[in-house]
């Protein structure tokens, strides 16, 4: 599927593509498009390509409490989180820009694949039903973000789109539901691709693209049954946990059966993101997207405890032993070791007043909370531009939802603890039994809260955190506070009177900054638009 990506867009009219090695004698325009088979793939090929992209990955996760992006990189994400942003804002901008972009690349797709005069009926239909998910999970991304947005299925002119409104987030809602439902049987199981074309989408990425929206629309009952057609249901597809959770993130285990659905990279399509949070003598920059202190401090100790909780054994002086597995192995701190582009291990040193000693090197500084992101690092990479693919979904989410959704009714049992969250611990390497087994003392609302940290340290920087902060209504909560590096005790810093560096203040305002304000720029083009509530 990788190679989907080694095309070059040629046609404004179309958004279509080719192949670099398309012969010259066939040319690009409208009447000469659409001929075979070939031609539909290309232009599939070219949605996929707008599905998302890096920039949105791992900016999202500066959105929420996990992140922070210092000046104004990934589109002034740091503008959002911080509460100071207006209509003009780079990443709101980009952000519906992009996603409509994807949806014209797909109703090209859908509006035109009947007049390929040859074509094998089951490749149409798959082709289609992947335009159609593509379309559904960019009208996802928009509502969340904006709430009602326009909404059309056709190729409308210029002169349609300067006059029209927007249609309600539930009307849209209903829309893509019924399209995932009906896309499902026209989607092979990730089982049943052939290797050419491993990473396109399948009839599990629906359902578990499904369960993710019902699960943002609070509908318990349907995110547990969605998640049920994926738990060990080899019909939909076949699923399980990598045995080892830092091999997610490597480049030579691609295609493992925990992703559902990823953004695919490689070949022609590459990104040097890593750049942005890897230490800089590593990466030979300033870190600009780092970890926050209140993401270190949400990750639970050995035993299962939180850090604030009696009997945890967190030492303040020593904050980094007996923590979670996922926390050394997702996050960068002082005295983690990290290996370079150049094989040599480096021992990283964050903290001001660091001696350097043999093999280290000081990075005192360097990053402006003291963290830095470990997660995706691909240290194979030609020049740091990385093919490393990003994950949408994959099976660990399925089962979180589903914990979640058991959790939120109130039937949250042992067997459901022990195919969801103890699954995850015991993959993560925890040993200790009062992390592992089933608390069963603990009320729901206590195993509610269980599932949640569960979830930010599973998915952490995988840009789901944003979302969940959203959805759960507590992003007034962890927004409306300090940004908190790490504990120092010289140097001139910021600090709270606890001795953590603080970064910056944000502010996020209920309800105005749940929803992002229509561009400025849109309803300049399109007075019909309006605008979201408090943004006027």
């Amino acid at each position: 599927m990788k190679k989907v990506f080694l095309i070059i867009c040629c046609s404004a009219l179309l958004f279509g593509c080719r192949k670099l090695d398309q012969p010259n004698t066939r040319e690009f325009t409208d009447e000469a498009y659409w001929r075979d088979s070939q031609d539909a793939l290309d232009a599939l090929a070219s949605c996929y390509e707008n599905m998302s992209s890096d920039y949105h990955f791992f900016g999202n996760e500066a959105l929420s409490d996990n992140a922070f992006v210092s000046g104004t990189g990934f589109n002034g994400v740091s503008l959002i989180a911080g509460g100071s942003y207006d209509q003009a804002n780079a990443r709101v901008n980009d952000e519906w820009g992009y996603r409509f972009r994807a949806i014209r690349k797909c109703n090209i797709v859908t509006t035109n694949i009947d007049r390929v005069p040859v074509i094998d009926p089951a490749l149409k239909k798959r082709i289609v039903a992947e335009a159609r998910f593509i379309r559904a999970y960019s009208y996802f991304q928009l509502v969340n973000w904006f709430g009602d947005v326009p909404f059309y299925t056709n190729l409308i002119t210029i002169d349609e789109a300067k006059t029209i409104g927007r249609t309600s987030k539930a009307t849209i809602l209903e829309f893509i539901f019924k399209e995932l439902n009906e896309i499902r049987a026209d989607l092979p199981t990730n089982t049943e691709y052939a290797e050419k074309d491993r990473g396109r989408i399948t009839r599990g990425a629906a359902i578990a693209l499904t369960a993710r929206i019902r699960m943002f629309t609070g509908e318990w009952p349907e995110v547990k049954k969605e998640c049920e057609l994926l738990l060990g249901n080899s019909a939909n597809g076949t699923y399980g946990l990598v045995a080892n959770y830092p091999d997610l993130f490597k480049v030579s285990n691609e295609f493992n059966n925990e992703v559902i659905l990823d953004l695919q990279y490689g070949g022609g399509r590459l990104y040097s993101t890593q750049r942005s949070f890897l230490p800089q003598t590593v990466s030979l920059l300033r870190a600009t997207l780092v970890p926050t202190q209140d993401l270190v401090d949400d990750y639970i100790m050995t035993n299962g405890r939180a850090i604030s909780e009696a009997g945890s054994g967190y030492d303040e002086n020593n904050p980094y032993a007996n923590r979670d597995p996922r926390l050394a192995q997702t996050i960068i701190y002082h005295n983690s070791t990290f290996v370079d582009m150049e094989g040599k291990t480096q021992t990283i040193l964050t903290l001001p007043g660091s001696n350097p000693a043999t093999n280290s090197v000081d990075d005192q500084g360097a990053s402006p909370t003291g963290y830095y992101f470990r997660k995706f690092a691909d240290m194979t990479a030609q020049n740091y531009n990385s093919g490393l693919n990003l994950p949408l979904i994959r099976y660990a989410d399925v089962l979180l939802m589903y914990a979640e959704a058991m959790a939120q009714t109130q039937v949250m049992d042992k067997n459901t603890w022990d195919r969801t969250i103890r699954a995850l611990r015991i993959r993560a390497k925890f040993t200790d039994a009062a992390a592992t087994e089933f608390p069963a003392a603990a009320t729901q609302a206590q195993l509610l809260d269980i599932v949640k940290r569960e979830r930010r340290a599973e998915l952490a920087f995988e840009g789901t955190r944003a979302f969940d902060i959203r959805r759960w209504k507590i992003a007034a909560t962890v927004l409306n506070k300090p940004v908190r590096g790490i504990k120092v005790t010289s140097g001139a810093f910021n600090k709270d009177d606890k001795g953590y560096i603080i970064v910056e203040t944000r502010r996020f305002i209920d309800p105005k900054h749940y929803l992002w304000p229509v561009p400025t720029f849109e309803r300049d083009q399109n007075k019909n638009l309006g605008q979201n509530d408090d943004w006027q």
